[in-house]
């Protein structure tokens, strides 16, 4: 009987090398035209959900998280820059192109847009122009054309920043977050409040237990100021230092308004829980209404 010879097994295909996160970040980030062959085997390592968490900047979700718009052809480029975005805690659209950015903006006002300069047919100058067209936003260019003469036209045309590719990703979201701290409102603060007390200074009104207060003007800011400071003695001259903004006066002045200020905020004027007397030094706001030693 004749025996079988068994066939060898074939080689084994050889393996990819793996490129850094980082090395392949910054390749594609420069976009296609200078992608090298091998890096398509590496693509999946800069998935958003591939990359640790430690990789992310650490700027920290914002508390109101901010709409990012990332306009860019390349879709290798926007998913990577806005898988950075969304693990820093913004919301982040996207969009291809001119005009899907623009009706994107329309649906959903961004606050803030990461654009790049060299999209095909309306180019990114154009689409900053008709963003800003619609109303205020900032808007970050991206672009693999370091000339400064793009970078004056993108900043004259609107732009907030300026970043030319290749580029860290980290490094985009903290100029992101920089963008916004200097071009988003800051909350406005909360107005003083104590003892039952409220004055709000925007609206330039004072309440007692809820019910609103007639103070004139020095009153009210003298009231505002012993809100915002509760505890502390004053002297006299202090106050009218840093009340009427005067460095000399007539310090009696002082004294009546804060006799007549008593008159509308203590329940017994005549023995001041909340404004009291600090003999030797001036006066004092205690939220606690104790008796004055």
């Amino acid at each position: 009987m004749q025996q079988q010879r068994s066939e060898p097994a074939p080689p084994a295909p050889s393996a990819v090398p793996a490129v850094p996160a980082a090395e392949a970040a910054t390749v594609l980030a420069t976009g296609p035209a200078t992608v090298p062959p091998a890096a398509p085997a590496t693509v999946p390592v800069l998935e958003p959900t591939a990359a640790p968490a430690a990789t992310a900047p650490a700027v920290g979700p914002p508390a109101d998280p901010a709409r990012i718009l990332v306009v860019d052809d390349d879709p290798t480029v926007a998913e990577v820059v806005a898988g950075y975005l969304d693990r820093a805690g913004y919301r982040v659209d996207r969009a291809g192109d001119g005009p899907e950015a623009l009706a994107r903006a329309a649906g959903h006002r961004p606050d803030l847009v990461v654009l790049d300069l060299m999209l095909p047919g309306m180019d990114g100058l154009e689409v900053c122009r008709r963003l800003r067209g619609q109303g205020p936003v900032p808007v970050i260019m991206l672009t693999a054309r370091g000339d400064e003469d793009d970078r004056v036209l993108g900043l004259e045309v609107g732009a907030d920043d300026y970043v030319t590719k290749p580029f860290s990703p980290r490094e985009l979201v903290l100029r992101v977050e920089s963008v916004l701290r200097r071009t988003r409102p800051a909350p406005a603060p909360r107005p003083p409040s104590a003892a039952g007390l409220t004055a709000d200074p925007a609206a330039r009104r004072a309440t007692k237990d809820g019910t609103e207060l007639a103070l004139t003007l020095r009153e009210f800011d003298l009231l505002v100021f012993f809100l915002r400071h509760p505890g502390r003695a004053f002297a006299r001259e202090e106050l009218m230092r840093e009340v009427w903004g005067w460095d000399f006066g007539d310090l009696s002045t002082v004294t009546v308004h804060v006799r007549r200020l008593r008159g509308k905020v203590e329940d017994d004027p005549a023995r001041p829980r909340l404004i009291q007397t600090v003999w030797g030094v001036g006066y004092r706001f205690d939220p606690a209404g104790r008796e004055a030693d």
